[in-house]
């Protein structure tokens, strides 16, 4: 008789690959690794939060394994999984005992075994891959503190656990894999939600209903190209013309006789696109369960009892957050129609990534709105004045590379919910400037507002920018004393957040826009002379400024003055003198993985190599510039090695703060 009931353990992460000696071996048949950039930074935040919540344990998910005897165990689902927490251990520096191996894959193999130098021929960009986004994860979301990082590593080797799955000898591996793959895919969250909707609605509303949320589902795509609805858009689709639910037009077909499930299923569509239209589509800067959840915050707002700092933005609460509400076709249409609102303004307000890479060359944030006049279709800047236009697109970009993770997008919340109340493009640039404003001065220079690594604490952000439910952007701090918190070199600094670094490129780049225009930008005019004397550098041109934009590859920190010579000795510096703001640069991982440990001078020298062999993008931090630029200014009066300095550090910290906050305290 076949066994029926699959044996199971809760294993830790060092159970798993430091346990009992064995290998887990990947069959020929399984894909790829392929997990992405999100899905990595997701995992290890989510870890982390766990650790900094003090969680007992935090359950990763399942691993189904056969023994194949020779303590050879085949991966028969959950290698993706497997796989990133492998390349985790490796960027966390933690040794593998128990080795991962993929049959009939010598590329595969090679790389995984070659962590972190990657030695070898041929190489598995996937692995590789992984493992740098890994690392950028582990450098952005967990500070540099030796003590922090231990705690980390020991909470995810002890802590972190998988539910492991060992099939039975006796069972039917074809038969299970049939069972595996006629099982149809698990229902997601978002369509459980649609469902409980959809009900509270008649037969003609649910048509409307489905219609909007299948339409809004594409993230990727102007809305407008969906509907193409003159009642909704007006005559050039490029307006929001309806105030409420029963303003989306009607659709014909009758939903009333489908079954919820169906409902979810139905893919059909019932406007007016054809195969001649062109869809303009882009890179999304949110999924769209977790737009859900700022649709419904958005909706909640007006509630007298709504307290929005309990509001967790984070896909993994979207039913929870559901269940707080109570749900009738009232609510049902509200919501509807807000998220048909949120969505027009997401496409035509928000900047959006085009599907292209990032080169030093072409800025590939794009803020436009889809307009249509007759037959022709196509974009438009949504400013006519370039400068306005180019303020906003690097102000909303900024926000974006600082808050990739899901779970931290309140910006986008308050973009949306200025929006919803006015929407004129002045009022909205000013709203931006003075948003970027707020969170650097009343949320990340006010350390109540700090958790132990200088993170803003859960809740931060709403506490100070909502009052009483509504936005309030007025700044309310007035100390600004910087090195209190973050330090100056002096004394151990608990960590620089990533926001701080580009806020302070967006504020560089922001002086060169309103200070050098027409004449004023010739080389050795006075301006031009005053500006670089203010950012403590000799002029090192002006395509650095004119070609920035918050590239989506800078995500590291990285020691200008390196970790490896901060040793305190024979004139050397020492750790706490190098981990300030002074002193670090903002970097892509590229970059960063190459030369880390090189000398302030090698840095400048290899990194402004015009050959190609660096990416250019990689480096393209202003402050990294003006960084280089003092350290080459000062080789002609300075011995060799000796270009970088505890006085340079703490001089050009100083003229950082002048321009990041107006004054140095």
């Amino acid at each position: 008789m076949k066994t029926k009931v699959l044996p199971l353990k809760v294993l830790s992460i060092n159970n798993i690959y430091n346990g009992e000696k064995l290998i887990y071996e990947v069959p020929i048949y399984q894909r790829n690794y392929a997990w992405a950039k999100e899905e990595i930074f997701t995992l290890i935040q989510d870890v982390y939060d766990a650790y900094d919540d003090k969680r007992t344990n935090y359950y990763i998910g399942t691993l189904v394994t056969f023994h194949k005897g020779d303590q050879v165990y085949e991966v028969i689902d959950g290698q993706q999984r497997l796989t990133t927490i492998n390349l985790v251990l490796g960027a966390l520096g933690i040794d593998r005992q128990n080795k991962l191996t993929y049959r009939a894959r010598k590329k595969s193999n090679d790389t995984i075994q070659s962590i972190p130098d990657f030695e070898i021929d041929e190489k598995d960009l996937g692995i590789i891959n992984g493992y740098n986004y890994a690392k950028e994860a582990i450098d952005e979301i967990i500070t540099s503190d030796s003590k922090i990082r231990a705690a980390f590593k020991e909470y995810f080797l002890q802590k972190v656990q998988i539910i492991h799955y060992q099939v039975p000898k006796d069972i039917d591996l074809n038969h299970y894999f049939e069972i595996m793959n006629s099982r149809g895919e698990q229902l997601e969250k978002h369509e459980i939600i649609k469902a409980r909707l959809i009900q509270e609605l008649n037969d003609a509303d649910k048509g409307r209903f489905h219609q909007l949320w299948e339409f809004c589902t594409e993230m990727g795509i102007y809305v407008q190209q969906k509907y193409r609805s003159e009642k909704i858009f007006g005559k050039n689709h490029n307006y929001f013309t309806i105030s409420e639910f029963n303003g989306i037009p009607a659709v014909e077909k009758n939903y009333g006789a489908k079954s919820i499930l169906e409902l979810i299923n139905s893919k059909e569509a019932n406007y007016a696109q054809t195969e001649q239209d062109q869809l303009d589509s882009f890179q999304p800067i949110i999924d769209f369960s977790n737009f859900l959840l700022i649709v419904l915050k958005l909706t909640r707002m007006d509630e007298a009892d709504f307290d929005p700092v309990k509001f967790t933005l984070d896909d993994k609460e979207l039913i929870r957050e559901f269940d707080k509400v109570k749900i009738n076709e009232k609510f049902v249409k509200k919501f509807g129609f807000n998220l048909l609102k949120a969505k027009y303004y997401l496409d035509n307000y928000m900047v959006h990534h085009s599907n292209e890479d990032d080169t030093i060359d072409n800025n590939p944030w794009k803020l436009q709105y889809w307009y249509k006049d007759g037959r022709k279709e196509y974009l438009k800047n949504i400013i006519e004045d370039d400068n306005d236009q180019n303020k906003l697109v690097q102000l909303l970009s900024m926000f974006e590379v600082s808050f990739t993770a899901r779970q931290r997008k309140n910006y986008l919340f308050y973009c949306l919910l200025h929006l919803f109340k006015n929407d004129d493009l002045k009022a909205y640039i000013k709203f931006a400037t003075g948003l970027a404003e707020k969170y650097m001065k009343d949320v990340y220079l006010k350390a109540e507002k700090l958790n132990q690594i200088n993170t803003p604490s859960p809740g931060s952000f709403d506490e100070t920018v909502l009052r009483s439910n509504e936005l309030d952007i007025s700044i309310g701090n007035k100390t600004l004393n910087f090195p209190d918190i973050y330090g100056d070199g002096s004394e151990e600094s608990k960590g620089t957040p990533l926001f701080i670094f580009n806020y302070l490129d967006y504020k560089l780049w922001e002086k060169y826009s309103d200070e050098l225009r027409g004449e004023k930008t010739t080389e050795g005019s006075r301006e031009r002379k005053d500006f670089f004397k203010s950012l403590g550098c000799n002029d090192f041109g002006l395509n650095v400024f004119k070609k920035f934009y918050f590239s989506r590859t800078r995500r590291s920190l990285e020691h200008f003055y390196p970790q490896a010579l901060a040793t305190g000795k024979d004139g050397k510096l020492n750790q706490t003198q190098i981990n300030c703001l002074g002193n670090y640069a903002m970097i892509g991982n590229a970059a960063n993985s190459s030369g880390s440990n090189w000398t302030p001078n090698t840095k400048r020298f290899h990194y402004l190599d015009e050959s190609g062999k660096i990416n250019q993008v990689s480096v393209a931090s202003i402050k990294f510039m003006i960084m280089m630029q003092k350290c080459k200014d000062n080789q002609e009066s300075r011995q060799n090695g000796e270009e970088w300095d505890f006085t340079d550090i703490i001089n050009h910290q100083a003229e950082m703060l002048e321009i990041l906050l107006g004054k140095y305290s």
